[in-house]
């Protein structure tokens, strides 16, 4: 490790932490001096854990570049720092369904997740497990394909692998095939194209071998099957989404946890918000740190030039671009992996928006998606 973190978290990053801290202990102050004068039908239970704090978070992400402002805030220390005597273990994961279960085990209390899982996460418990808190990612998915594939028709009879079934990346392939006029099959049935989920490591080696004809797949790994196997883009998820704006990575919590430790999940945002400042303002820097955290969970580093591709197809944000999770669960429900699912109250984005507040940043919207409707 190079000297530039430890610079990172003795300067900018305790500025802005610090920042946060001195908003929330006025905000505390406050709290407390309004709680002496509220109506006695005040619920003293908010009061009393509003900044509880847990020993422990256990949190998830990804070896991916849509996971940045992960990997580079957890190794340099920015996440640890911000949570104080609150111990960080950390798990990693392939795909965002893996994640889910982890979650519902137990296992982890909160995990940087694509939105299709996190969506299926809130359906199959009702509207009761998770709590979206914090965007991470726009952007950096694609799909990419072997000589000889030009358009839709193309891949009638070929092998189109994803990260896992059920994934962000896996919904949209099937559900962009839907509106080409392709069928696919969950169960392996006769289908046009199929589909054939895996890790993505695996993808990469297949697809070199010759064995699939293409995947749709996250960064660094669409780049990945580019540069280092031959294969050329077909479509660019950003063409589909106004504007080329859609979530792809976001934060989820546990909505116990949340409930329970919001003090803790409040840190865990403002290293989050360090994190993606330090990234903009230090792009080359944060590129670099990435591919070395990624050659640690993985055990191999980038090419300079896949490494070059696959950031500049990604935007590191904050907002969980709302507008976008609506069509996303649309997307599952045509692809057949989600039944239809009521979204409301998905987004808790209270935290998030106080710690911007704290530094004097705009708020994001839930999309009318939150508890309150708002």
């Amino acid at each position: 490790m190079t000297a530039r973190p430890a610079r990172r978290t003795a300067s900018a990053l305790r500025v802005l932490l610090a920042a946060g801290l001195a908003a929330s202990l006025a905000a505390c102050s406050s709290s407390a001096a309004d709680d002496t004068t509220a109506d006695a039908g005040t619920d003293p239970s908010a009061a009393s854990t509003a900044g509880a704090e847990a020993p422990e978070l256990r949190l998830g992400y990804f070896a991916n570049l849509t996971h940045a402002v992960a990997l580079v805030g957890v190794d340099d220390g920015t996440y640890q720092e911000a949570l104080g005597d609150t111990k960080l273990t950390t798990s990693i994961f392939n795909a965002g369904p893996a994640a889910v279960e982890a979650l519902f085990g137990g296992a982890i209390d909160a995990t940087f997740i694509g939105p299709n899982p996190a969506i299926n996460a809130f359906a199959k418990s009702n509207g009761e497990a998770i709590r979206i808190v914090s965007g991470a990612t726009s952007g950096g998915a694609q799909l990419v394909v072997r000589d000889g594939i030009d358009s839709p028709d193309d891949l009638v009879g070929t092998t189109l692998a994803t990260p896992q079934l059920g994934n962000t990346q896996d919904v949209a392939l099937r559900a962009w095939l839907a509106e080409e006029g392709l069928e696919t099959s969950l169960t392996g049935g006769a289908s046009d194209v199929t589909i054939a989920p895996q890790e993505n490591s695996q993808t990469l080696d297949l697809f070199k071998a010759g064995q699939l004809d293409g995947a749709w797949l996250p960064e660094p790994w669409a780049s990945r099957l580019v540069v280092d196997a031959g294969a050329h883009v077909l479509l660019d998820e950003k063409d589909l989404w106004p504007e080329g704006d859609f979530v792809t990575t976001h934060l989820i919590v546990a909505t116990e946890y949340l409930s329970k430790y919001p003090g803790t999940v409040k840190k865990l945002l403002e290293a989050e918000y360090a994190t993606s400042e330090w990234i903009a303002a230090n792009p080359d820097e944060a590129k670099t740190l990435s591919n070395t955290v990624i050659e640690k969970l993985s055990g191999k580093p980038l090419s300079a030039e896949v490494l070059d591709r696959a950031w500049a197809n990604l935007r590191i944000t904050l907002d969980p671009i709302a507008s976008s999770l609506q069509t996303s669960a649309d997307h599952a429900v045509a692809a057949g992996t989600s039944d239809e699912t009521d979204l409301q109250g998905i987004y808790d984005l209270t935290l998030l928006n106080e710690v911007l507040a704290e530094n004097d940043q705009e708020p994001v919207s839930d999309g009318d998606l939150g508890a309150s409707g708002k």
